[in-house]
Parts: structure tokens; C-alpha cells; sequence
């Protein structure tokens, strides 16, 4: 039978088979697009229809991420058993799904902590995308379950060999299942053999073949990240502050612009005041958001990524021309710093001196970022990997997990914190 994408439970591949009908808590190690979501939506959803007064919560980082898995349930829900569904005022929303047999499905973001959770009672509790996860939020998740004994079932793809989830790889009394993507009959092989070549052998062994790696880091720790993003929105903006803004475009083939803001007024205590993205916008829309902000703000700094191939390029020459934003306007595209105003000499900028520079103001404690979980997502998602010649390190290779789905946030708040660069720094991503 051919693959139903919108009915995945007719074409269940073994593995699923089993870990769906597996009771007790249950550990899913999987390739990218390899259907751990299917199958634990199919799951629960059979879990809660099928018995009586079952309180399932599903988390994951972020709330868009939770709500995948918790409307494909639903969608399993709907087709299946419809008439369990209950309507009128108890009816089905983005938080929770009530079922006329007394069970209930919740879903929600756990954020940096999870203590926004802790009131729970719970008989199941489903924890999506776990592998980034700082260690506070199962120890505010797990409790939840003592009272009922109930079972936790924690899904991800991998991360480097740390964390509650590596950790939960490790225990006896969970069930184990890994699945490699190169396993899965729905992945396009020619599909994977050029992911192969696009990628490093290290980085496409986590993605696809969901291997544990030790030489795989992630740049920003979890409590780097709860130590610095602690920040709410203003709720309103402060005149005559020094303010500047990071940049990244979408390139060809991409959706999502950013623009990261900070006041970096006082520099051992900048602040992020803002992060805006947009999706699916022309370049020229792109362009007049830049003015529209600096209007607002009116900038010290305008970082643009305008690196060959993007679509910053175009958008930093026309800036370069508008009266508003020509003198402030600067291109740091990972390549080369901008031009030296006394030797007109250009020297390398890599990557990894602006995620430094991050990471070092972090450390020190000079900035305080936004409890934004779309920016959480994005630090989270930052990794290196260091390049090995003849045995030894000879270069340091940052890059987005899940092939950057989630780096373009990360990627412009770097280039914002380069208004306060330190030139002497010398620091080293450890």
C-alpha cells in the first residue's frame, strides 16, 4: 500500500507497530523524518480512546513543536474516533482535547525550565524534540507522574552524548528503539545520498542515523541560556538609548528573515529589545522593514549578512543608498571583516569570532537576552564540530542542527552583539 501522509496509521513500518503497542515508559532515538511523531500520535491517541480517565500531557521546547505532535493526534483522533470527541464548550483546542470517556490530552511548552508545568497530575507524559532539554524541566515534568504511576515516553533526535536524554539511553527501565532514516522505506535514497555530501560525516550521522556523538557540542549551554534569557519585551520604548541591529536574510530557497535587536547603551550590560522574523517576504518587503525599524530606533549599528548567494547583497547596496541607513549600514557575512577605516585592509572573520563574541559577553555576564522561545530554539540549535587532519583538530566547524532549520535567529543575533566587539578578544568556544 502506498504511503498516506494523512493517514500514517495505514502504512505502519514494524518498529511502530511495536513501540505502539510497548507499555511502560518507552526511549526513541530517531533519524529526521523517520515518523517517531506518527507514531506516538497514533499511540496516545489509542491510549486515551481506549481507556478510561488517562491524563496525557505532550511537551516539547516550544509550543509549536508540542502542537505538532498534539494535532496529529487529534487528526488520528478525528478519524478514528470521532464520536469521542467532546464538543460544545469542552470542544477540541491548541491546548487540550477531551474525550467523552473522561480522558484528557493536554499539550504545552516546557521553555527553558518547565516550571510553568508543575501543577500537573498526570497518568502519561509525552516529551517531543527531548535531546535539547535542559535538565530542569524533567525534574519539574517527572514528579508529575509518581502519584498514578505513570509512564513517560521521551522521543528525539540526538544531540551529543549529554543531557536527561542521553542519560535516559542508559536506564533500565525504559524500552529502547532507534531508528535509523536510512532505515525507513519512505526517505528518497537519492534524497539522503545528497544530504550525505552536503553535510559532514558527523553531522549527518546525528541527523539521519541518529547516532550519539562526542564530538558534536553544542555552543550555548542550558545554564548559559537560563542564566541569560531572562528578559521580557519592554512595554515601552525608551528614547535616547544606543541601539543596534543583526540581520539574516533569507537566502534562495529559504522562508525566514530576522532582525535581533539590542541597546547596548551601557556595554557591560546590553539588553535584546527585540526579535522580530518574517516568513516568506519579498526582498523589498525586507528592505523597508530594515528602515521602518531604524525609523524607530534609529540605529548606531545595521548588520547585514551579505555573503555570496544571499539575498542580503542586493538589500545592503540599496541601503547604502537610502539617506536613512547609508552611514550605519554594514555587511559581516562570515567572511571577511569589514574595511578598516585606517589601513583600508580586510582580515578574516570566521564564524566562530562573532559565536565567540557571543558566547563571551554571555559568560561575563554583559547581556541579557529575551525569554523568546523561538530564540531559545535557535542558541539550542547551534553546534560545533572541529575538522580532523592527520589526526589532529585543525578547524572549528559551527553549524544549525536539523540543517539550520532553526540557526537564523542565532545567525543575526551574532552579528547584532558585534557592535560591541572586543578587538582583543581571544577566546575559545570549550
Amino acid at each position: 500500500m502506498e504511503y498516506d501522509i494523512s493517514r500514517p496509521w495505514l502504512t505502519l513500518d514494524p518498529w511502530q507497530e511495536k513501540y505502539i503497542s510497548t507499555k511502560g515508559n518507552s526511549f526513541l532515538l530517531c533519524g529526521r523524518q523517520s515518523g517517531k511523531t506518527a507514531a506516538a500520535s497514533i499511540k496516545f491517541g489509542k491510549r486515551a480512546a481506549e481507556n478510561k480517565d488517562r491524563i496525557i500531557m505532550m511537551i516539547a521546547l516550544t509550543e509549536k513543536q508540542a502542537y505538532n505532535l498534539f494535532f496529529k493526534t487529534l487528526m488520528y483522533l478525528q478519524a478514528v474516533y470521532p464520536k469521542m470527541i467532546k464538543r460544545g464548550k469542552l470542544k477540541p483546542t491548541k491546548h487540550e482535547i477531551n474525550l467523552t470517556n473522561g480522558s484528557k490530552i493536554m499539550c504545552y511548552a516546557a521553555g527553558l525550565t518547565g516550571d510553568g508545568l508543575r501543577t500537573y497530575t498526570l497518568t502519561d507524559l509525552v516529551i517531543d524534540e527531548a535531546a535539547p532539554m535542559a535538565r530542569e524541566i524533567f525534574v519539574a515534568t517527572t514528579p508529575m507522574l509518581s502519584v498514578t504511576g505513570g509512564t513517560m515516553d521521551v522521543l528525539s533526535t540526538p544531540r551529543g552524548k549529554a543531557g536527561y536524554f542521553y542519560e535516559c539511553s542508559k536506564k533500565p527501565n525504559f524500552t529502547k528503539f532507534y531508528v535509523s532514516a536510512e532505515d525507513c522505506p519512505r526517505h528518497d535514497k537519492e534524497f539522503l545520498e545528497s544530504e550525505k555530501k552536503a553535510m559532514s560525516k558527523l553531522e549527518y550521522a546525528q541527523e539521519y542515523l541518529a547516532v550519539f556523538l562526542d564530538e558534536l557540542k553544542r555552543v550555548f549551554s542550558d545554564e548559559l541560556l537560563i542564566k541569560c534569557c531572562k528578559l521580557s519585551r519592554r512595554p515601552v520604548f525608551l528614547k535616547g538609548r544606543e541601539y543596534s541591529m543583526g540581520n539574516d536574510i533569507a537566502r534562495m530557497g529559504e522562508d525566514i528573515s530576522t532582525f535581533e535587536i539590542l541597546d547596548h547603551t551601557n556595554p557591560e550590560a546590553i539588553e535584546q529589545v527585540e526579535n522580530i522574523s518574517t516568513r516568506k517576504t519579498l526582498t523589498t518587503e525586507t528592505e523597508d522593514k530594515i528602515i521602518e525599524l531604524e525609523r524607530i530606533y534609529d540605529f548606531n549599528y545595521i548588520y547585514i549578512d551579505a555573503g555570496s548567494g544571499s539575498l542580503g547583497v542586493g538589500i545592503f547596496d540599496h541601503l547604502l543608498r537610502h539617506d536613512d541607513t547609508r552611514y550605519k549600514v554594514v555587511a559581516i557575512n562570515n567572511r571577511a571583516r569589514p574595511y578598516d577605516k585606517e589601513d583600508k585592509s580586510k582580515t578574516k572573520l570566521l564564524k566562530e569570532d562573532l559565536y565567540n563574541n557571543l558566547v563571551a559577553l554571555m559568560e561575563r555576564g554583559h547581556i541579557k537576552l529575551l525569554n523568546d522561545e523561538d530564540l531559545v530554539e535557535s542558541l539550542k540549535s547551534i553546534q560545533y564540530e572541529y575538522v580532523v587532519k592527520e589526526g589532529q583538530p585543525t578547524k572549528l566547524r559551527i553549524f544549525g542542527a536539523h540543517a539550520g532549520k532553526y540557526s537564523h535567529i542565532a545567525e543575526g543575533l551574532v552579528r547584532a552583539a558585534w557592535c560591541v566587539k572586543d578587538k582583543t578578544l581571544n577566546i575559545w568556544i570549550r
